[in-house]
């Protein structure tokens, strides 16, 4: 079995590494890594702590417009695939890498696998959205992490090629929480204690290319009383700049974006978490840390069913009072994500062909 893996962004190779492994036992993997996060702290760093192997291909898209870049990837995707003949074209999440593997793939009748299918946040405002749902309606095969999202495809038609498996994260977690306890020190090397602060990562376009969003989640955060780590993402700061938004908040500590193991001991020691990233609201959950998410929805509903997650918009009023008095009882919490196992199912399933 022939299998070409397309990764671009962050939480992309996260999901992918348990999966290459597992993939890697069964047959050929090919790795397109598009370029979409392309320095070494958005990219490099993960294939080498998660132990990646290097790409195959690296096509070196960068950062464009939506269109330009999807367009971009489409074209260049093609060319491999055409040159690579595989048997399946694996694909994760929501990204403009992700629409563009899947629509290369299944223009050239090329079975596509979708990790992460059947998610919804009923917003299509949201790129992420559109990414989502388009290549869930292409694909072959659609692996999804929860039971919501079985039900999501089912009410849109998609029955078939359709498994539940859980999430690939939880694979992650789970293989790497204890290296990242052992090898990380980035709380030494940032002065702060185990659940003495808050961690905060913002990222997410409708907030940052949202000039009231950003100004107000900014505001909060300026306005917080205990001790705040926020890893900043090339893109929030360019906005910030470009806004003249700066934080003047003297307990609240600006790193640039931090490898894997580093988050991980970072998620897993902090008091609470305010975040608007899917991801990072997962990893919060399985680690079992408080998440406030500045966002209206969430495409992981579960967590918010479960009360660990608390979603609090760009309100700045309702992210300081949530930082304040938001308290989770993770001993009644149900593991909603899988058992670990996901990456073994899903390669399973791909064996046993389209």
């Amino acid at each position: 079995m022939k299998t070409v893996t397309i990764v671009g962004a962050r939480p992309q190779f996260i999901k992918a590494a348990p999966v290459s492994r597992s993939l890697r036992k069964q047959g050929e993997e090919v790795l397109i890594h598009s370029g979409q996060h392309y320095d070494d702290a958005m990219s490099d760093v993960f294939f080498r702590e998660l132990k990646i192997p290097s790409p195959d291909y690296h096509l070196g898209v960068g950062s464009k417009s939506h269109g330009a870049q999807t367009g971009e990837m489409l074209t260049r995707i093609e060319e491999v695939l055409v040159k690579e003949k595989p048997d399946w074209v694996l694909v994760y999440g929501d990204t403009n890498t992700t629409l563009a593997g899947a629509l290369a793939a299944v223009k050239l009748h090329i079975p596509v696998a979708h990790v992460e299918a059947g998610l919804r946040s009923f917003n299509r405002r949201m790129p992420e959205e559109v990414n989502r749902v388009l290549t869930d309606h292409v694909s072959t095969a659609l692996f999804c992490p929860t039971d919501t999202a079985v039900r999501h495809l089912a009410a849109e038609g998609v029955d078939r090629g359709v498994e539940l498996v859980g999430d690939v994260m939880a694979d992650a977690v789970q293989f790497n929480r204890s290296l990242a306890e052992a090898r990380s020190d980035i709380l030494s090397r940032l002065g702060v204690e185990p659940r003495s602060y808050v961690l905060v990562t913002l990222h997410r376009a409708e907030n940052t290319d949202d000039p009231a969003r950003l100004s107000a989640i900014v505001g909060a955060l300026n306005q917080l009383h205990v001790p705040v780590i926020l890893p900043l993402h090339p893109r929030t700061r360019g906005r910030m700049s470009e806004q003249g938004l700066a934080f003047d908040n003297p307990l609240l500590t600006v790193t640039e974006p931090v490898g894997y193991l580093d988050m991980l001991q970072l998620e897993a020691q902090a008091s609470k978490i305010l975040t608007d990233s899917g991801g990072v609201q997962k990893e919060a959950f399985l680690v079992g840390v408080p998440c406030i998410t500045m966002r209206d929805e969430t495409e992981w509903t579960e967590t918010v069913e479960q009360k660990t997650n608390l979603l609090t918009g760009a309100d700045k009023r309702k992210i300081i009072e949530a930082v304040e008095n938001f308290e989770v009882d993770f001993s009644h919490v149900a593991p909603v994500f899988g058992d670990g196992r996901a990456a073994e199912k899903i390669v399973r399933r791909l064996v046993s062909g389209p």
